[in-house]
C-alpha cells in the first residue's frame, strides 16, 4: 500500500492476470474496476486465474466489462465535441510511427520495453 495509501479508487483494465490480481488487493472500499482487455492472457494455452476476487466482497468493489461498441452511437458527438479542441491546439496527439520493414523487429522490441508511445 505504499503507492496507494488510500487504495486505488478507479483502475481502467486492459491487462488482467497478474496485474489485476495485484490491483484488487489494493483496491479502496467501494472502488470500481473496468475492464477493457486482458491482453496477457490472449496468447496462453490456459488462462491465468485470478486469485483476489474476494477483494471484490470484502471491501465492495464494482467491476464491470467494457465495449466501446457499446458507445459507437455516440461516436459522431465525440467528433463534434473533441475535433476543435485538436483544431486550436488545446488537445494534442502523439504518433509513434516507425518506417521500414527492416526497423520491425526493434519496433516490436521497444514495445515490451516501454520505449513506444501509445498501443
Amino acid at each position: 500500500m505504499m503507492y496507494f495509501p488510500e487504495g486505488i479508487d478507479i483502475y481502467f483494465d486492459n491487462v488482467g492476470g497478474k496485474m489485476l490480481d495485484a490491483v484488487l488487493l489494493n483496491m479502496r472500499l467501494r472502488g470500481r474496476i473496468v475492464v477493457c482487455g486482458m491482453i496477457s492472457q490472449y496468447n496462453r494455452d490456459r488462462p491465468e486465474g485470478v486469485n483476489n476476487l474476494m477483494s471484490l466482497v470484502y471491501k465492495r468493489v464494482r467491476m464491470e466489462g467494457f465495449v466501446v461498441f457499446d458507445y459507437f452511437h455516440l461516436y459522431s458527438e465525440f467528433l463534434d465535441t473533441i475535433l476543435p479542441y485538436i483544431r486550436n491546439g488545446r488537445m494534442v496527439y502523439i504518433v509513434d510511427i516507425i518506417e521500414g520493414l527492416e526497423n520491425g523487429r526493434a519496433a516490436l522490441v521497444s514495445v515490451f520495453r516501454g520505449q513506444n508511445i501509445g498501443k
